[in-house]
């Protein structure tokens, strides 16, 4: 049952009768009333004024006596000006508790693939790692968000492909290979005890102290030489001799050499095995994976087959370019004059590729916002190629993390690792924890497993609760709270409801056990508290706060409806008694609102890729 529908409904119909209009859905929107004033929910009526040819006082008292009336959910009413503040009944509200109480997936929209149609299929891209080096907390915004974003396209009756593409070509990587060359002794991953994913970055890092070594050597030298001191330091970036070296290792990487391709291909593996273990641990997965040494020809192809049309054009140097000035933009470059791709193409031949293996509706990239102008273009490309999705795309555009002491540099090693970012995580939850008193009476086990799932939630929560579009300070004390707008707080008032819900089994003799709750809430009928009814009226938020979630590609919104729903639940809970209420039909009632409020906190978690645990 939604009240909401239910009450526009029959204003609808109290305009009809009274004034003969034919109001709209957009005239008949409820709103929340507010705080201060009386009442559950506030109908505007300023746009039946002029129907009723009478004052905005009037017309709200006339539209208020006929709900009251005519609908049942309808109490009574006061009116503030042109404002139609309605109280619902305890009757109503009960309904309502028990239409949420037999809905296990209150709130959620599942796909549809049979006679009622096939759901809209949306593409989601995140993660798009280089394989030179680890995951770090910059990648752990990108695959939260990613996978939050994939669980809310889902909950809103999409169906959803999950894919990354992997950055597995280029200088970067050529970096890391002549580096392990050079000064790796043949260690792999076993040898060295490291995942390879850290291994490989470690070589990255040494390519670049060695690199800037040379350069200073050799800037020193032509500067001695007479040269200009500018100069001398481009001369010597472009003509190191490791950078040169790394160059040819390219070349031949482009050209198939057999002895450069077994490396790139061994080095690789270890970084995906690497990258699989991560992934594991923050709870994130893909449908299906995209590489870029796989897609950036057959986008240099999409290219030339635009060319062949005059969509682009080619240059003297043999360069070609895509003119999107007509669209306020400059020129795009597609094709270098030797003929070698750039990230556009390749996100040419990589959106080829997907349109060929689904029939995408919309395509979603999980991006930072420092490729706010790539994806316009890519876009307006997309578009000009005959992508269907291609004009409507959408970038999900994030800000930068950033760390109390400064941003991070990865070819430095100054970056923070996503696996020890995780594992510090779960400690501090764990010795947090213990400190707390949270942890007697249970196994070492137990202990590990819930340290586990409060530290990732801690994590999670922190970085999801911000507007993605901002940019963000992370610091890992501040998340792991068992108070305030944390995870771990709203995680440690679930295990309280669950706990809650186990001794009533007890205290009733299982007569009130929650397989038995939701039936007795059909023929009671106490009064129900203010505090009540703003906890149900709150719980009834949910599904409006997961489709607005999808309109905004906005996981926010649904960390902070779980906080709000847990305040709320809090308030609720520090007022009024559960098991101690002396009135077996109150009692009741409040044992079916803690159920769902726990069970709403659970699923709108989920949403978040958060667990929640039993008992903390």
């Amino acid at each position: 049952m939604n009240i909401e529908a239910l009450i526009s409904k029959a204003a609808g119909e109290a305009v009809k009768t009274l004034y003969g209009m034919d109001a709209t859905e957009k005239m008949l929107q409820l709103q929340k009333t507010r705080s201060e004033f009386e009442g559950n929910l506030t109908l505007v009526v300023f746009p039946f004024v002029k129907a009723a040819k009478k004052s905005p006082e009037q017309t709200a008292q006339e539209i208020g006596d006929y709900l009251v009336q005519n609908c049942t959910a309808i109490d009574k009413f006061n009116v503030v000006k042109g404002f139609l503040n309605l109280s619902i009944g305890d009757g109503a509200w009960l309904s309502l508790l028990q239409a949420i109480d037999q809905d296990d997936h209150f709130g959620i929209v599942s796909p549809s693939g049979d006679d009622r149609g096939v759901s809209p299929l949306v593409m989601i891209e995140y993660s798009s790692p280089n394989t030179n080096k680890p995951l770090h907390l910059g990648h752990v915004r990108n695959n939260l968000l990613g996978w939050s974003l994939a669980q809310i396209m889902e909950a809103n009756g999409n169906r959803v492909v999950k894919t990354n593409i992997v950055n597995d070509r280029g200088i970067h990587i050529c970096k890391s290979m002549l580096a392990w060359q050079k000064w790796g002794n043949g260690e792999t991953p076993e040898s060295s005890g490291k995942k390879g994913d850290h291994l490989i970055g470690d070589y990255y890092v040494a390519f670049d102290k060695h690199y800037r070594e040379e350069q200073s050597q050799l800037q020193a030298q032509l500067v001695e030489a007479g040269m200009a001191p500018d100069e001398a330091a481009k001369r010597a970036k472009d003509e190191a001799p490791l950078i040169k070296e790394a160059h040819e290792m390219l070349v031949k990487w482009e050209q198939g050499d057999p002895e450069v391709r077994a490396l790139w291909e061994k080095m690789n593996s270890w970084v995906y095995a690497g990258f699989d273990e991560t992934y594991k641990k923050m709870g994130v997965s893909f449908d299906k994976i995209y590489y870029e040494s796989q897609t950036y020809l057959k986008g240099k192809a999409k290219v030339e087959e635009g060319l062949k049309k005059g969509l682009f054009e080619r240059h003297d140097d043999g360069s070609v370019w895509a003119d999107l000035t007509n669209e306020g933009l400059d020129q795009k470059l597609l094709l270098r004059s030797d003929g070698t791709s750039v990230y556009m193409t390749q996100d040419i031949g990589t959106a080829e590729m997907r349109f060929q293996d689904f029939p995408i509706d919309k395509m979603i990239y999980v991006v930072g916002n420092e490729q706010n102008y790539h994806f316009q273009v890519l876009s307006i490309l997309l578009d000009r190629l005959g992508f269907k999705w291609g004009k409507e795309l959408v970038h999900f555009s994030y800000g930068m993390v950033e760390l109390p002491n400064g941003k991070m540099k990865s070819r430095e090693g100054t970056v923070v690792d996503a696996d020890d970012l995780m594992e510090l995580m779960v400690e501090d939850a764990y010795k947090t924890s213990m400190e707390l008193g949270k942890f007697d009476d249970i196994t070492e086990a137990e202990r590990r497993e819930i340290a586990r799932i409060v530290g990732m939630g801690a994590l999670k929560y922190f970085i999801l609760k911000v507007d993605a579009r901002k940019n963000m300070l992370f610091n890992p004390e501040e998340s792991i709270d068992f108070n305030g707008n944390t995870g771990p707080f709203i995680q440690y008032t679930y295990a309280r409801i669950r706990s809650i819900l186990r001794k009533s089994s007890r205290y009733e003799n299982s007569s009130e056990a929650e397989g038995n709750l939701a039936p007795r809430t059909s023929h009671l009928a106490p009064r129900l508290s203010d505090k009540e009814i703003e906890l149900i009226q709150k719980m009834n938020e949910f599904g409006a706060a997961v489709e607005q979630a999808g309109k905004d590609y906005s996981p926010s919104g649904i960390a902070n409806y779980c906080y709000e729903l847990t305040k709320v639940f809090n308030q609720f809970y520090h007022d009024y008694s559960i098991l101690n209420e002396p009135d077996a039909d109150k009692r009741a009632v409040r044992l079916v609102l803690a159920k769902n409020v726990a069970k709403i906190i659970k699923n709108g978690m989920a949403l978040l890729g958060i667990e929640v645990p039993e008992r903390m």
